[in-house]
């Protein structure tokens, strides 16, 4: 039971994503909640170097488009089955994460920065100008969706919604037990101090990579599944402003918290496609929310949230070591 307390806020919320399609036949919500879905996954995988790890990493998207257009090309190109096709992308991005972090993990703080995103806009320049293999600024059409599990289809806006769901549940519950383990909290430790986590024998140095690897999983990951659901991808999902895109998802979120990728993402997807009737006009409404928001909330909605709540926890315990130190003084007085 404490446990289920503890997670009741999360169950209420999976639960209401459960029935959404029950309630509502509107194509285009399911749309907007899958895509914001998909995300989630590649801002975990962010979350998890840049928010426990404490390495600022740029070059996200351009793990995330390797995962789409490596799911692409081999289901196009190839014909390989789409399960087969799907496993080979997240193995192929989480390779070359394995390569580029043994690199990029030997630079520090905004250098690994730097050093990120000009990974993350040489994939860019890779996926534009290879056109031979990447059909360039023409893209890649016509990618399968995903195939059948047994009876199981996934023709349907519904089908492909919960699938998507599935797998963003896997993601948090991984998120939830590694951030809960041993692993997890040496990535909190390197985050808080790479020279005293040194110190006490920590290896830093395959910490981090470990960490870089997992988190490039899982923009993979996501990639593919983005490649499958909306069945065309061109070189603008690797660009740098999807980079950013990412970041802001995750700071408003709340970086380095369990919730804040979920939290962030879905919050400005559907507040951006509410506001597609303004066009251009509508960066003059969320321009200024994001900035409130950052101001008012620096460590994210999920971050501002923990924050009160500790605030509270500790006033209510300082009130009632008051009341203990009146009453015992008052009974000392008897």
């Amino acid at each position: 039971m404490p446990m289920f307390k503890r997670n009741a806020t999360p169950l209420i919320f999976l639960l209401i994503a459960l029935v959404v399609p029950f309630v509502t036949d509107n194509q285009y919500y399911l749309y907007i909640l899958t895509l914001a879905f998909i995300w989630s996954i590649a801002v975990y995988g962010m979350n998890l170097i840049s928010g426990y790890t404490g390495q600022l990493t740029l070059a996200h998207a351009g793990f995330f488009a390797i995962g789409a257009y490596s799911l692409g090309l081999l289901t196009v190109d190839v014909n390989v089955p789409y399960w087969l096709a799907f496993v080979l992308a997240c193995v192929i991005t989480t390779v070359l994460g394995l390569l580029i972090g043994l690199i990029a993990l030997r630079t520090k703080t905004h250098y690994f920065a730097i050093y990120t995103l000009c990974v993350g806009y040489i994939i860019y320049l890779i996926i534009y100008q290879w056109d031979e293999l990447t059909g360039g600024v023409r893209g890649l059409i016509g990618i399968e969706p995903p195939g059948a599990i047994g009876p199981i289809t996934f023709d349907s806006a519904e089908s492909n919604y919960y699938l998507v769901l599935v797998f963003l549940v896997l993601t948090i519950v991984f998120m939830k037990f590694i951030s809960e383990s041993l692993v997890g909290r040496t990535f909190v430790a390197i985050r808080n101090s790479e020279d005293l986590s040194q110190t006490i024998g920590i290896n830093t140095m395959k910490q981090k990579l470990l960490s870089f690897v997992i988190s490039t999983f899982f923009a993979g990951m996501a990639g593919a599944l983005y490649a499958s659901f909306v069945q065309f991808i061109g070189p603008e999902i690797s660009y740098t402003m999807t980079m950013f895109d990412m970041l802001t998802y995750l700071i408003v979120g709340g970086i380095g918290t369990m919730y804040g990728p979920l939290v962030g993402t879905f919050l400005i997807v559907t507040l951006t496609q509410s506001l597609q009737f303004m066009e251009e006009y509508r960066m003059l409404i969320f321009g200024p929310v994001l900035v409130l928001l950052v101001i008012f909330y620096p460590k994210g909605i999920v971050g501002g949230i923990q924050m009160w709540k500790a605030k509270r926890q500790y006033k209510k315990k300082q009130k009632l070591e008051k009341q203990t130190s009146n009453t015992s003084t008052y009974g000392g007085g008897d």
